[in-house]
């Protein structure tokens, strides 16, 4: 199991379903490909429902595909994880970290954005 050092964890009112350990925007929905993200949900729900969510520090997210180490970090349509393209920088890959494909889960340093 990857370990996270959340600095700040804020309680986040959902309006759409939000699956745990990917990124989630300040609307509280899951976060949509290139876009800004909060922080990162340590829990799934659904709307109405409140979560923890990781805003400073480092979190564990799931990863929509390989992503190598040191690499900064967007999200995918799904908020997973994916290696920066031409989207919001909402991470960079915690040392020692690299993921071989989707479905991972790795620490990352979470940057605001």
């Amino acid at each position: 199991m990857r370990q996270a050092i959340p600095l700040l964890t804020l309680t986040l009112g959902l309006t759409g379903t939000v699956v745990a350990n990917r990124f989630v925007a300040g609307d509280g929905t899951q976060t949509g490909a290139a876009s800004n993200a909060l922080g990162v949900g340590r829990t799934a729900g659904e709307s109405g429902e409140h979560i923890p969510v990781d805003v400073i520090g480092t979190a564990v997210v799931e990863t929509g595909g390989a992503i190598a180490a040191n690499a900064l970090i967007e999200a995918d349509a799904s908020g997973r994880a994916v290696t920066k393209a031409a989207g919001v920088t909402l991470a960079r890959m915690a040392p020692g970290e690299v993921a071989t494909a989707a479905g991972q889960f790795v620490e990352v340093i979470l940057i605001t954005n």
